[in-house]
């Protein structure tokens, strides 16, 4: 457990830089209201998809499947993200109208999404990919 607690916390931080490197970017590109919402939106969907991929494959040793039950499985893994996203949004608006400093607004991405993914790793286990539940319910299907 320490080692997959170890991995999920270096993917997190992997997704994180990721998140607000392409949150850089666009601020650099685009000004006012539209470019923060523009940035949080890319830099979420950056974010999210890689860290489907790492957890997938790293965390939950989740394998393969056919398109369809990929497709079903991205999208419990996005909806468990929903409120955490939020979490993570909330708090680095809040750093950024009450410091308003790129810094400040970092450090409050940071902390949000650090919380944030804490919270999503039990929901993922539960919803996303849950081991013990499949075994459990092919139990009671067989009697």
């Amino acid at each position: 457990m320490a080692g997959t607690a170890l991995r999920y916390a270096v993917f997190a931080a992997i997704a994180v830089m990721a998140n607000l490197g392409v949150q850089r970017l666009s601020l650099k590109q685009f000004d006012g209201a539209y470019g923060y919402v523009l940035a949080l939106m890319l830099g979420t969907g950056v974010g999210l998809v890689l860290k489907y991929l790492l957890d997938k494959k790293w965390i939950f040793s989740d394998k393969l499947q056919d398109a369809r039950s990929e497709a079903r499985k991205f999208s419990l893994y996005t909806l468990t993200g929903v409120a955490t996203t939020l979490l993570f949004w909330c708090s680095e608006t809040i750093f950024l109208v009450v410091w308003q400093t790129d810094r400040m607004r970092e450090v409050g991405a940071v902390l949000g999404l650090t919380l944030g993914y804490t919270l999503k790793y039990r929901l993922d286990r539960a919803y996303v990919f849950p081991r013990e539940r499949s075994v459990r319910y092919q139990k009671d299907d067989n009697g």
